[in-house]
């Protein structure tokens, strides 16, 4: 086929702990990553020239070489280049509907999509798992968004073991669309408060990563018991990011008053805030709830839920 149209969705942490520092310099991280419903639609053109050229409605989404799904269509070309003289370039169109700089994996799951695409257009016959390294030279959640599902992720987060599916858990998610948190600037401001509790000792880093297997979260989750899992997530990123960002803050402060509300935190680095919540029905009356409350045109809300897959093929 000379076009592909995929579905891309995002993600939310149902954890996230930091663990110490890596030698390549990046944070080693012990996550469970899900994916949600919530999603933005690629859709793939072959295009008559060899360029690579990104469209996008969204006024934050940048249409040059900084996009992902841009960087991730140079990426095939640079490394099938056989293919990409053989094909062409390609128009990429970003139908986008998850928030943007939101701790969601928007980016990345746009780059997911695009390396999924083009392998199918190009006839190229990848593994999951060739995508998925491929998706790791262009950021930490890039390979996990290929698959999706519930995965535990380790390293800096390109290591995943799956988990059980979650499905139906329904979810409230907010975020302020002026609102963005730089995720370097959290990590970064996370090492500078806490970097004396880091574990130095490679032996532990890794004993430490590997027994998040075995933590109460990760049997809930196995056991599809959204009270538990909601009891049990937890974020460390919260630490810096609350202190220093009143609205998120605020937003954790007011789902936690929720009735019907299971348990909620903020996802990645910020400024998303989410709230597990009982059924459907409570979803929308929290959303409502949060809306009376803060009726500020600038804040997103979305009742959306947890799914068993991450890119998706529309045609």
């Amino acid at each position: 086929m000379r076009s592909y149209s995929l579905i891309a969705p995002a993600k939310i942490n149902l954890y996230l702990e930091i663990i110490g520092n890596r030698p390549d310099g990046y944070h080693e991280l012990a996550m469970i990553l899900q994916s949600i419903d919530l999603a933005d639609q690629i859709d793939l053109h072959a295009a008559s020239t060899e360029a690579i050229r990104v469209y996008c409605h969204h006024p934050q989404v940048p249409t040059d070489n900084s996009n992902l799904a841009y960087r991730a269509a140079a990426l095939m070309a640079k490394q099938f280049p056989d293919a990409f003289s053989n094909f062409g370039g390609i128009d990429i169109t970003v139908r986008k509907n998850i928030p943007v700089a939101a701790g969601l994996a928007g980016g990345s799951t746009n780059a997911a999509a695009v390396l999924v695409g083009i392998d199918l257009m190009w006839n190229l016959g990848l593994t999951q798992s060739e995508l998925e390294e491929l998706g790791a030279q262009l950021g930490s959640d890039v390979p996990f968004c290929i698959a999706g599902g519930t995965v535990i992720a380790t390293g800096r987060g390109e290591k995943l073991s799956p988990l059980p599916s979650l499905d139906h858990i329904y979810i409230v998610l907010a975020k302020y669309r002026s609102l963005e948190v730089s995720t370097a600037w959290a990590y970064k401001t996370y090492r500078q408060v806490f970097g004396s509790t880091y574990m130095t000792n490679t032996e532990d880093l890794a004993a430490r990563a590997s027994a998040v297997h075995s933590a109460e979260i990760v049997k809930a989750i196995v056991n599809k018991d959204a009270v538990k899992i909601a009891n049990k997530m937890h974020n460390d990123l919260e630490k810096v990011v609350l202190p220093s960002y009143s609205q998120v803050l605020q937003l954790r402060e007011l789902f936690a008053s929720q009735e019907g509300v299971l348990g909620t935190m903020m996802s990645g680095s910020g400024p998303s805030v989410f709230a597990i919540v009982e059924s459907k029905a409570q979803a929308e009356i929290v959303k409502q709830k949060i809306r009376e409350a803060i009726p500020d045109e600038d804040l997103e809300l979305f009742v959306t839920q947890t799914i068993g897959n991450g890119i998706q093929i529309l045609n």
